[in-house]
């Protein structure tokens, strides 16, 4: 495998503050870096690092001769020009269309935009997925992604995913990827590298550099191995090794497609878990919701909504029960910010009508943060005792300094003016000061913006403990899995319930697409029940040969580690391949059996 790039003791010092010091990585083909760290720790610098952007002050970084860099970064670079222009040049189309990989990423990431519009004509989401694709069209040998699921729905990011594994895992360069995403993460990466900040020292005397630490495999082997590091370390943190070993239990008690690249040792995971209940007391929690809510929530019963001549939703019926936990999923513009404005009240019916009980106290997680610039002001606890003095979470009263704590904040950040707060850290007071009134329903709109993984865990942590009913909408299929007990997804203007979770989803999706292809090849043809089960069927026999390769490509591997069984590195090697090959095997075995339900 070949070597691509190192950096042997590196450090870099920005003004007076050393921002990283005494960094020694590498980088070789086919490796899939998954970067992690606290918003402002530093990981920006080290991708600055990597591409040469930024010059380090101690040590050495080596690239081999030659080496080329595609860059996705979170600032909109894109030029002036046509959509065709930003992502393909002054290539031809035949040069570029010939290809199937890149017809694949124009079906993937921009089936709705128009190749000859401008650039400036684009939605902020549309521009973003223009300039991932440019990226990823781009010939380089180290692919580095900032944030590249913003702006994607569920089925943007599994086909990125899949798009980066089998790109990648044929040893075509290196990937480096930051991302909150855990469930890409863990779908595509095989080795993390987590940004520690340093900190300034007593009284701000000698001030401490941030590092790196490394892990082997994805983002459930990385919590495993913090969790392990983290209790060697001192047995005073025990407030946060509860919260990783809490993680940790829930990524092994779920289900496979929870975690898609199990690497860590299982015995471990298992040791390290064994008195860890489960995230919530269901029962409990729905006892309590109810004893605050009554039996009555929310019901839309036959609902219907439109825009002038546009359906959004049509003659949809869904119950929300007290404590009742719902992820809703869809493609971005199916209706999923729609149906959350007819459960909150902020849009009404067109036909149809929303019943909610008397007793509904709601409140809405908006995907933006303009009502705290009424309290930009105040100081961070201010803002947040200005409510209410004390909530209750987990059975507990809880003041709003402890609350603040709970979700991050230090000692020194609880005492800053609102106004001088980052994005990341607003969101985390725009969902604590929604707690502290004391809410029974609430509603969430893409939660995970700006939020850095570990925030994303202390606020799972606590909704654990929130006596609600909680609506969640995100494409950050991690959450959903994680804080919500059902999925239902939103489809040709209708809801539609989902016992198998995101995977039945996009199962679905994916027989979807085949029907429309099919429309789309025979403008004449009516979409039948028939041409379902055919396409159906089609899907099926598709799905069997891969299965009969991917098979062989295990029994192969599994032969090959027998032999190898004393040369630890290969074996490890292997391994991994094994894993990977397993879990493809098992996403085939899905898309089988949905289908099997179609062609019935």
């Amino acid at each position: 495998m070949a070597h691509l790039l190192s950096m042997e003791g590196v450090g870099v010092t920005l003004g007076s503050r050393p921002i990283l010091g005494d960094l020694t990585l590498g980088l070789d083909d086919g490796a899939r870096i998954g970067v992690v760290g606290p918003n402002g720790g530093g990981k920006s610098t080290l991708l600055r690092l990597l591409t040469g952007d930024l010059e380090a002050q101690t040590g050495r970084v080596t690239k081999t001769g030659g080496l080329r860099f595609a860059v996705l970064s979170q600032m909109d670079r894109l030029a002036d020009t046509t959509v065709r222009e930003a992502i393909h040049g002054t290539a031809s189309e035949h040069e570029w269309a010939s290809e199937k990989a890149v017809r694949d990423l124009h079906t993937g990431l921009i089936p709705d935009v128009d190749l000859d519009r401008g650039v400036n004509e684009l939605s902020g989401g549309q521009r973003r997925r223009v300039a991932l694709c440019s990226v990823l069209t781009t010939d380089a040998d180290v692919v580095i992604l900032d944030e590249p699921t913003n702006h994607l729905d569920v089925d943007g990011v599994d086909y990125l995913h899949r798009y980066l594994n089998d790109r990648f895992s044929r040893g075509k360069g290196a990937l480096v990827t930051v991302t909150h995403d855990r469930w890409f993460l863990d779908a595509v990466c095989d080795r993390m590298w987590e940004v520690v900040p340093g900190h300034d020292g007593a009284g701000g005397r000698n001030p401490q550099p941030g590092r790196v630490e490394q892990y082997e495999g994805g983002y459930a082997a990385y919590i495993l191995a913090r969790a392990e590091r983290e209790r060697q370390r001192s047995q005073t943190e025990a407030k946060r090794n509860n919260l990783l070993r809490k993680e940790l239990a829930w990524l092994r008690r779920g289900a496979p497609a929870r975690t898609s690249k199990p690497k860590f040792r299982i015995d471990a995971a298992n040791d390290l878990i064994a008195d860890e209940p489960a995230p919530r007391d269901r029962v409990e929690l729905t006892k309590m919701a109810t004893a605050r809510l009554g039996k009555d929530v929310i019901d839309l019963e036959d609902v219907s909504f439109s825009y002038g001549d546009t359906h959004v939703l049509e003659t949809t019926t869904l119950r929300l029960a007290p404590g009742e936990r719902l992820g809703i999923v869809g493609a971005n513009g199916s209706g999923k910010s729609t149906l959350l404005g007819l459960i909150s009240g902020r849009l009404q019916p067109t036909t149809g009508r929303v019943k909610r009980g008397k007793t509904v106290k709601l409140a809405v997680l908006s995907q933006h943060t303009t009502e705290l610039d009424d309290v930009a002001h105040m100081r961070v606890v201010e803002s947040v005792s200005s409510i209410a003095t004390t909530v209750e979470v987990d059975g507990k009263d809880m003041t709003a300094s402890q609350l603040v704590e709970r979700l991050g904040f230090t000692r020194e950040r609880a005492w800053t003016e609102v106004g001088r707060l980052s994005g990341g850290e607003r969101r985390r007071l725009q969902l604590i000061r929604l707690l502290m009134s004391s809410p029974n329903v609430l509603l969430m709109d893409e939660p995970t913006n700006d939020l850095d993984t570990d925030t994303l865990s202390a606020i799972e942590d606590l909704l654990d403990g929130w006596p609600g009913t909680l609506i969640v909408i995100s494409h950050d299929r991690y959450l959903l899995e994680r804080v919500t007990d059902r999925q239902v997804a939103i489809m040709d203007g209708r809801v539609r319930d989902l016992p198998g979770g995101v995977d039945e989803y996009l199962a679905l999706r994916g027989a979807q697409a085949a029907v429309e292809e099919i429309v789309e090849d025979n403008p004449a043809a009516t979409v039948s029940d028939a041409a379902i089960a055919r396409t159906a069927r089609k899907t099926m026999a598709r799905v069997e040969r891969q299965l009969a390769k991917e098979r062989e490509n295990l029994a192969r591997v599994q032969a090959e580690q027998v032999v190898a069984a004393l040369d630890f590195e290969k074996l490890a090697k292997l391994s991994e391949d094994a894993s990977r090959i397993q879990t493809r095997i098992d996403e085939l075995e899905e898309e089988w059996l949905w289908a099997a339900e179609q062609a019935e």
